[in-house]
């Protein structure tokens, strides 16, 4: 009897886990296609009516996407005092980046440079916490089960949408770094997110102005992704199905 609540236990857990990262990968898909299909307006004058609502769109599933992350981390730790920190960096950083930020009317009047550091330099540590906990989800057990599919790809995309944001980081950091026309802020942003899925794609960036620091950063993405991609294959070929035990 014990013995079968805690297969119903671990049933259940996979079962929430396999749901969250399945919410997580189709907001992904969504914020990158969007992103990759709707930057054009905001490239050319992030200031137009146009621009402000494709900024206001991102802005909510931006919003989306950090509570389903927030909520993916609850079942990798049972730590309280982690989730509680996590919970209130996010809702902070929300608030904050409403006041400063909304594309709509500017609460609260900051430099942009300062703004964007304290957005991306708070929430980037986040997405590698989470992520390095989804890594060690995947590889953990010893069988195979839907939710670890989703899994990598959740991480998969996790990765192209953070080093995004470390590029954008770096581009607040020192300006033009990718590309010297471009503004700070959402413009920089998409085009970054784009720079870091042109990487992990294989596909030519057409970024010729990208400084070396993110050449070399972008070099270490291609790699970390691709050893990725082959260890996933690898690992979830070689699992056995839980009912292909004999003693399940």
């Amino acid at each position: 009897m014990f013995k079968t609540r805690i297969l119903r236990s671990l049933t259940d857990l996979q079962k929430e886990k396999q749901h969250d990262y399945r919410n997580v990968v189709i907001t992904q898909i969504l914020i990158v296609t969007l992103g990759l299909t709707l930057s054009g307006p905001v490239l050319e004058n992030s200031s137009s009516p146009l621009s402000k609502f494709i900024i206001l769109i991102f802005f909510g599933f931006g919003t989306v996407y950090n509570f389903l992350l927030w909520d993916l981390l609850r079942n990798f730790t049972k730590s309280r005092i982690l989730i509680i920190v996590i919970f209130c960096v996010l809702v902070g950083m929300i608030i904050f980046g409403t006041l400063t930020e909304f594309p709509y009317y500017k609460f609260i009047e900051m430099d942009r440079r300062t703004v964007l550091l304290i957005i991306h330099g708070s929430l980037f540590p986040i997405e590698i916490t989470i992520i390095a906990f989804a890594i060690r989800d995947i590889f953990m057990d010893d069988y195979f089960t839907p939710d670890k599919l989703w899994g990598a790809a959740a991480v998969f995309l996790m990765v192209g949408i953070s080093f995004g944001s470390l590029y954008d980081l770096i581009c607040t950091i020192k300006p033009g770094s990718l590309n010297p026309g471009l503004e700070l802020g959402f413009p920089t942003y998409s085009e970054c997110v784009n720079y870091s899925f042109c990487v992990i794609g294989g596909v030519e960036t057409n970024q010729p102005d990208a400084t070396k620091i993110l050449r070399n950063i972008s070099v270490l993405e291609a790699v970390w992704s691709t050893l990725f991609t082959v260890l996933i294959i690898g690992k979830l070929l070689g699992l056995p199905k839980p009912e292909d035990n004999p003693k399940s």
